[in-house]
């Protein structure tokens, strides 16, 4: 007993010689980590396409979503208006279209096909393969059935430079 009584009162002093040494200054304390929003990058290209360059785009990168609606729609808008848009594959007239361009979040279904667009399920998410940037040409340019200006609707790049990978981490490795 006497013993043990010794290494408890042994290990309180050595943690009370430690606790006391400890000092709170400058260099202990931790700085305060700021994140800041940068890029909107849910649907590609919308921002480049429609938002004028400059500080108006940085402003968009830097806007919460929930803001982006009554802010871009209106812009958006003008610019659809410029391109002849009246209406598109989807029934969406400018207004609506402008809403959804507008607000760039990236939408998923929890309970059907995650796609961009596959001639069925449109923006209920986005997968590796999916061409994003011919489904927005086409949904812009394509008109009600997707086949006013082809010229317009496609950047005429078929697919990736290299196969996914059908594992994790899915995407191609480097050249």
């Amino acid at each position: 007993m006497k013993n043990s009584l010794n290494i408890f009162s042994l290990m309180a002093i050595a943690g009370l010689a430690i606790l006391s040494s400890c000092s709170k200054t400058e260099n202990s304390v931790l700085p305060t980590v700021v994140y800041q929003q940068e890029d909107q990058m849910a649907r590609p290209a919308i921002n480049t396409v429609f938002v004028a360059s400059g500080a108006p785009k940085d402003a968009f990168n830097g806007t919460i979503p929930s803001a982006m609606g009554a802010i871009y729609t209106p812009v958006v808008s003008a610019v659809l208006t410029g391109f002849g848009y009246t209406s598109n594959a989807l029934g969406h007239d400018k207004a609506t279209f402008s809403g959804i361009l507008a607000t760039d979040v990236l939408s998923v279904s929890l309970t059907g096909t995650t796609t961009f667009f596959d001639g069925t399920n449109v923006l209920t998410g986005r997968a590796l393969a999916d061409d994003v940037i011919d489904t927005e040409l086409l949904l812009i340019f394509g008109g009600s059935t997707g086949a006013s200006n082809p010229g317009l609707t496609s950047d005429k790049v078929a697919k990736n430079d290299k196969a996914f990978l059908t594992t994790f981490p899915y995407l191609a490795a480097p050249f």
